[in-house]
């Protein structure tokens, strides 16, 4: 098993594509706090993993977003919460024990004063968490992550979101579907029609529920419930 975890992570760090920031092995000299920081992130997800090897469910969205994994290192959980500064979710539910690190630069320009001092945070990750405590679905039962794993980001500069492409979509079930063997018996539940479709186009069955972005976080919460009633 933990052979097959090390080979996940080599195909993840070794993927490199224009438009795309690869969150464990690209460094950004702007918004990184140093060159380690591909490296922090990348402890991060495999310290995730390792504590979901048993886990049942798989929460597949869309891409890694520059307010959460571009940071983080993992779909749907921003910085801010890993850093303790988040005021529901605590980063022990992520990682458990571990040496906690930032990895944007809170001296980067641009920057609000709330992320220099907490960094960056995601509503959808705010959204997701809270909802695995509120079904009382334990964080280890469950991985989140996306059916393109990286961060696409538009041309206008690296702190933007990008929808990927059809072709992105095609390269990111590749490593859905490693996901998969190496964490056999994955009830997959589809956020949004991104990743719903894509699925459906390669023949893995899924359930499917409304992205909680852009306005969807109450349909989101009602298609949880139905899937996980009290």
């Amino acid at each position: 098993m933990q052979n097959k975890l090390q080979k996940f992570m080599q195909m993840l760090i070794q993927y490199h594509s224009d438009l795309v920031f690869n969150p464990w092995a690209d460094y950004d000299s702007g918004y990184d706090i140093s060159d380690l920081a591909p490296h922090i992130r990348a402890a991060n997800l495999e310290r995730y993993l390792v504590l979901r090897l048993k886990a049942k469910y798989l929460f597949l969205a869309e891409a890694l977003g520059y307010q959460g994994g571009h940071f983080s290192g993992m779909a749907m959980t921003s910085e801010r919460i890993l850093l303790g500064k988040h005021p529901q979710i605590k980063p022990e539910v992520v990682l458990g024990q571990w040496e906690y690190q930032r990895t944007s630069n809170p001296l980067a320009q641009g920057l609000s004063a709330k992320v220099r001092e907490e960094g960056f945070n995601e509503p959808t990750a705010t959204v997701m968490w809270g909802e695995l405590a509120r079904h009382q679905l334990s964080p280890r039962q469950a991985i989140l992550w996306n059916i393109f794993p990286f961060h696409p980001y538009k041309k206008s500069g690296l702190l933007t979101n990008r929808t990927p492409t059809t072709e992105e979509l095609d390269e990111g079930v590749l490593y859905t579907k490693f996901l998969l063997q190496l964490i056999p018996g994955l009830q997959i539940i589809s956020i949004g029609q991104k990743s719903q479709l894509t699925l459906k186009r390669y023949g893995i069955e899924c359930q499917a529920v409304r992205h909680p972005s852009m306005g969807g976080a109450s349909e989101f919460r009602v298609a949880l419930q139905r899937l996980f009633p009290e």
